[in-house]
């Protein structure tokens, strides 16, 4: 059996969970401050639920190795300060890039695993196949507006 490694060693349970509240918070008051006009603002609070979904599916045991290692990259995008719509220059609209991301992840494992396994790890207000449908119709639609529309696509079509 092949060995699957990461790179970079994850970071600790209470670190993700601290993480978790964090970004909960940011984008509350975010979206508070600025109001939740904009288009974006509905898929925001998507981001801590898709962070903690991809913490808690990566501790699964039913989960094996490879999808694991798909996991952590997740995971890892999220924590990187430089991505492809950087936070830290446009504030919480940033995590557009990390939703996708997580996004694309979850929806290579509803395609390997029962979506039972991962409805058991959503703490969204929605349900976790309702939430992926709504993120993935719109995130059609912001991929075309990003300066890195290429970028993302190649990796998108290169991945499926």
């Amino acid at each position: 059996m092949t060995q699957y490694e990461l790179k970079q060693e994850l970071p600790t349970p209470q670190k993700q969970h601290d993480f978790y509240e964090k970004l909960r918070g940011k984008i509350t008051s975010y979206l508070e401050s600025h109001g939740s006009a904009s288009k974006i603002a509905p898929y925001l609070l998507f981001a801590p639920d898709l962070f903690h979904l991809l913490t808690k599916s990566l501790l699964d045991q039913r989960i094996d190795g490879k999808s694991k290692v798909l996991i952590g990259s997740g995971i890892l995008y999220f924590i990187a300060p430089i991505d492809v719509i950087p936070e830290g220059l446009i504030g919480p609209g940033g995590f557009m890039d990390d939703i996708i991301v997580a996004t694309f992840v979850v929806n290579m494992l509803l395609n390997k695993f029962s979506p039972e396994i991962l409805e058991e790890h959503w703490v969204g207000d929605q349900k976790l196949l309702d939430a992926l449908k709504k993120i993935s119709e719109t995130s059609d639609g912001l991929l075309g507006k990003l300066p890195a529309r290429s970028l993302l696509g190649r990796f998108i079509k290169t991945s499926k």
